[in-house]
């Protein structure tokens, strides 16, 4: 199984198109937050759906030092994932998802929990990054791109993983979080294929 992308060179940095966050001087004008265009091929021809991913293994286990002016979150802190795309039941005949499918722009308090014709947005860790935040706050699926603390000495890897499954369906319904997922896929991932791209805003 092979995945592809015209958005994502693999082992490149992330152009700002396809992230929340935005470098400083960047036109605010600019499209941003863009899902970027994703391909695979070579699928298993017993293959009956397809899970999208995209997780940052390098988000800061504790995130209460992001973003504080005069603080530096060392390259060694400790580190955990963080789920920016979850995009499951998505129909076996399809072998690509266009740019700008799933997103563009952002949309505060979070996309809607709804099963599209690519398939059935799951949700994403944004919705706990954002909670409590009065303007910010909501439930958040789909995708929503990569916005690192600009105070963080790492430059984080986003890895995109497309699973082909031996089912149909996980019958989750729409909303379910990616936990869910992992575990509704167990025993039913055919096979997998992955890029990554790299993304900071301490520059």
């Amino acid at each position: 199984m092979t995945l592809t992308s015209t958005s994502i060179q693999d082992g490149q940095p992330i152009h700002p198109t396809f992230a929340l966050g935005r470098p400083s001087g960047i036109d605010e004008a600019a499209v941003f937050n863009v899902s970027p265009h994703l391909a695979w091929d070579d699928v298993p021809p017993v293959t009956r759906s397809f899970v999208v991913a995209c997780i940052d293994p390098d988000a800061p286990a504790d995130g209460s030092d992001a973003g504080k002016p005069g603080v530096t979150i060392s390259e060694n802190a400790p580190r955990t994932d963080f789920v920016h795309w979850v995009l499951y039941d998505i129909p076996a005949g399809r072998r690509a998802l266009n740019e700008g499918e799933d997103s563009v722009g952002q949309t505060v308090g979070g996309k809607d929990a709804q099963t599209k014709a690519y398939g059935v947005r799951g949700q994403n860790d944004y919705t706990g990054w954002f909670a409590g935040d009065p303007t910010l706050g909501g439930t958040y699926h789909g995708y929503d791109g990569p916005y690192p603390p600009p105070n963080d000495e790492r430059t984080h890897r986003y890895v995109f993983t497309v699973y082909a499954l031996g089912t149909d369906t996980l019958g989750l319904g729409p909303g379910a979080a990616w936990k869910d997922v992992e575990a509704a896929m167990a025993g039913r991932v055919l096979e997998h294929a992955s890029i990554q791209g790299t993304y900071t805003l301490n520059l």
